[in-house]
């Protein structure tokens, strides 16, 4: 046998090469350790995979076939290992890859626990969601079998309503709508984005509601402390922003500015306040610029109405544009029929 055979286990001359190769190997089995720990470990146990017969030493065959050529190797190793006092044998590799294997077990243990929870809690919320359900199916669809087969063939609502999305903010609870009464449309800050601005899934909404079932009553229902608005009022002017809700609100950046005119000495908050409401009377006026909108509401065959809930103490304050002292191009608007619900 020829020590040329062998190139990486031939006699060297240079002491701190030989060191330097062994230093290498050892990073070598410790990453090929790593890989095969992470095989082993599955849910809450080891060697659940098809791999479970590997052993941990860095050759990888089975722990119950000996290899030969391995057990050479090894005993070449340490023979090697024995010409350099201060290398300390098995120390390299094997505590640290149990360390690793047991660690990475605990991590993933924990992660099943913790996902099995959330499971649990998702399974809860559907349970819940599922007695609603029937609840509704037996209490108010049986109840009033006749009505809802008659929605199965048409609708006829007196309402089109324009409201938040915000969850705390929901027209059917406060207002009391029931299947049939209201078509709805929902978005972040009840916004109406006027004609110019193109095609939306508002607009798109009032176009069926309007032109297809003829709706007799449009109410944008705005509320209090809104995510929306704050954030149209943080947002600096003339910034092109990349994000979907600063791009969406921005259509009321017309109720901003005079928000801030009038409320200039107002603490942020107060001044919110003033654009919420402010914000509805924009899209009240953005409505006239819809043609068909504007010649219903002009034969009286369509009102426009702005609701606002405060959701604090529980009120509800509602009023009726009046055409005949509205401008759009003035953003000039008239009120009739003020009411405050307390």
């Amino acid at each position: 046998m020829q020590k040329d055979n062998f190139p990486l286990f031939k006699w060297m001359d240079n002491y701190w090469y030989l060191l330097n190769w062994i230093s290498s190997r050892a990073r070598t089995v410790m990453s090929r350790m790593a890989v095969l720990s992470s095989s082993w470990v599955y849910g809450d146990s080891f060697h659940c995979s098809p791999f479970s017969g590997l052993t941990n030493s860095f050759v990888g065959f089975s722990r119950n076939w000996p290899n030969p050529n391995a057990t050479r190797r090894s005993k070449n190793m340490e023979s090697h290992l024995r010409l350099l006092p201060s290398v300390k044998r098995n120390q390299i590799w094997r505590p640290n890859a149990s360390s690793c294997s047991l660690e990475l077990a605990q991590e993933l243990t924990c992660y099943k626990v913790e996902n099995m929870g959330k499971t649990d809690e998702d399974q809860d919320l559907f349970d819940e969601m599922k007695q609603r359900f029937l609840s509704f199916k037996k209490q108010k669809y049986l109840e009033d079998l006749e009505h809802f087969q008659a929605l199965a063939e048409a609708q006829y609502p007196k309402f089109m309503v324009i409201a938040c999305a915000d969850s705390r903010v929901c027209p059917s609870n406060i207002l009391g709508f029931q299947p049939g009464e209201a078509f709805m449309i929902r978005n972040v800050a009840n916004l109406v984005p006027p004609l110019e601005h193109g095609p939306s899934e508002t607009n798109a909404a009032l176009e069926f509601a309007v032109n297809t079932l003829e709706v007799e009553n449009i109410l944008v229902i705005g509320h209090s402390s809104c995510g929306g608005i704050q954030a149209l009022m943080s947002m600096q002017d003339d910034v092109d922003s990349r994000s979907f809700l600063e791009k969406w609100v921005i259509n009321g950046k017309s109720a901003k500015f005079r928000a801030k005119a009038e409320a200039a000495h107002s603490s942020f908050d107060q001044q919110c306040t003033h654009c919420e409401k402010e914000s509805i009377n924009r899209s009240l006026l953005n409505l006239l610029t819809y043609p068909w909108i504007r010649e219903r509401v002009r034969k009286e065959l369509l009102c426009i109405h702005g609701g606002y809930y405060d959701f604090l103490n529980c009120s509800f304050e509602k009023w009726t544009l009046d055409l005949k002292g509205s401008s759009i191009e003035g953003g000039r608007y008239s009120f009739k029929d003020h009411a405050f619900w307390y």
